[in-house]
């Protein structure tokens, strides 16, 4: 087996524990995790590409930050669904993670029905968390988020297991309707990645 392929179908305990081992060992994620950790946002993760971009960075041993444009950072409020207040958070986070490279993009995952059929081309019931929005991504291989705690233990969320991320393989997800989406990013990461195999949309 390839050594970028060493914890492919390891089971989750394992793959929990290396995907942990190489978000503290870079410098970008961690940052990252603990500046939000700091702006303690509601129900707060950062999710998909930083993360699993980055186990393909370590595992290929392409360099920390290798093909990340930005890193997601979700959050759940449905206090005040109102574009205002989203806006609000995202200038004072914007304030707060400053000129940091990659930038930090923050998201009210409580708002994204309002805007979603506009962007996608159709609705979507609203979202129950933040981890309901992570379990809608386009590929299984997405849906993986992170979130340091106060006791410095990350927490993961990963509904679909994170073989995927260690198979090196993007897998569509049958909740998503978005086949331009998934082409669209199927054809960037395998262009940075070409170690990655991509599953038709067709199969999902």
């Amino acid at each position: 087996m390839a050594a970028h392929l060493r914890y492919a179908g390891q089971g989750e305990t394992t793959q929990r524990a290396a995907l942990e081992e190489i978000l503290r060992a870079d410098p970008i994620v961690m940052g990252a995790l603990e500046l939000a950790r700091a702006l303690a946002l509601p129900d707060w993760r950062i999710v998909a590409g930083a993360l699993y971009n980055t186990v393909w960075n370590a595992l290929t041993g392409r360099p920390s930050g290798h093909g990340i444009k930005d890193i997601d950072l979700f959050y759940f409020d449905a206090t005040d669904l109102g574009y205002e207040a989203e806006d609000r958070v995202i200038r004072r986070s914007a304030a707060h993670f400053g000129d940091r490279k990659p930038p930090v993009e923050v998201r009210n995952q409580a708002r994204v029905h309002l805007w979603y059929e506009a962007h996608f081309g159709h609705r979507i019931a609203p979202l129950l968390s933040t981890d309901d929005s992570i379990a809608r991504f386009a590929a299984l291989t997405h849906c993986v988020g992170a979130r340091l705690e106060p006791d410095d233990r990350i927490d993961i969320s990963a509904p679909y297991g994170l073989d995927p991320i260690f198979a090196f393989r993007l897998v569509p997800n049958r909740l998503n309707r978005s086949a331009g989406t998934y082409a669209a990013k199927a054809a960037r990461i395998r262009a940075l990645w070409p170690e990655l195999t991509v599953d038709p949309w067709e199969n999902r």
